[in-house]
């Protein structure tokens, strides 16, 4: 069989770029996947360590977690946050779901002066918290019906706290801010890297309800959660 000029330089040209958009889909696997053993640290540090000693009380009725490993603030004047995390959902004691990724920010107004990185696990006590968080871009302190408690590292007597709460924050900051006000910020679902992570149409609802989507890099994840 006769090639002529045009397939063979195309054919060169895919064989060339093989290696480079395998090195590509390999990078952006690895991004995601280091996301998830982030927030498993996290998960740890929150429900294994001393700062958070009444975080563990919650977990066993949970509907669900929201662990952000790092949401990055800082400026003067203006200041700007964000960070991604996953959610997960818990269908009865110890089912964990596989995560799903949603993405927190928030912009605010004020004195604001270096920098701060927090690490927050939102532990959701309510399907009502669950759903609101799940139908849209969730804002925080803007939702009817939905109360949230923010509790700082080293608080005792959260659960109290938390009585009535739909959302419990365990936020640990470092840097010159002090405290960690959530007014104002929203967290949504980061569609885009779902499906990088699960495939074509993987949304949060697909991961953590119906369950439709799997992915054995995130089974640690599961797995410690069910610990508790």
């Amino acid at each position: 069989m006769k090639l002529d000029r045009r397939s063979v330089l195309a054919g060169s040209m895919a064989s060339l770029a093989a290696p480079f958009i395998g090195a590509t889909v390999a990078r952006a696997d690895a991004r995601r996947q280091a996301l998830v053993d982030q927030c498993l640290q996290s998960a740890q540090k929150v429900l294994s360590g001393k700062d958070f000693p009444d975080a563990l009380k919650l977990m066993p009725s949970a509907k669900g977690l929201i662990i952000i490993p790092e949401l990055v603030q800082g400026g003067f004047i203006l200041g700007a946050a964000g960070g991604r995390g996953v959610l997960v959902a818990q269908s009865r004691p110890n089912d964990w779901s596989y995560p799903a990724f949603y993405f927190m920010g928030s912009g605010s107004i004020g004195l604001q002066v270096g920098g701060k990185v927090s690490e927050i696990v939102f532990i959701i006590r309510t399907e009502k918290g669950l759903n609101a968080i799940l139908d849209k871009k969730f804002k925080f302190g803007a939702e009817a019906g939905v109360t949230m408690v923010a509790v700082g590292a080293g608080f005792e007597g959260a659960t109290t706290a938390a009585a009535g709460g739909d959302i419990v924050a365990f936020a640990n900051s470092n840097g010159l801010f002090a405290g960690a006000s959530l007014e104002g910020s929203y967290i949504d679902a980061d569609n885009d890297w779902n499906a990088l992570y699960y495939g074509a149409d993987a949304t949060g609802r697909a991961i953590v309800i119906d369950r439709r989507f799997t992915n054995p890099g995130a089974e640690p994840l599961r797995q410690f959660l069910a610990k508790w």
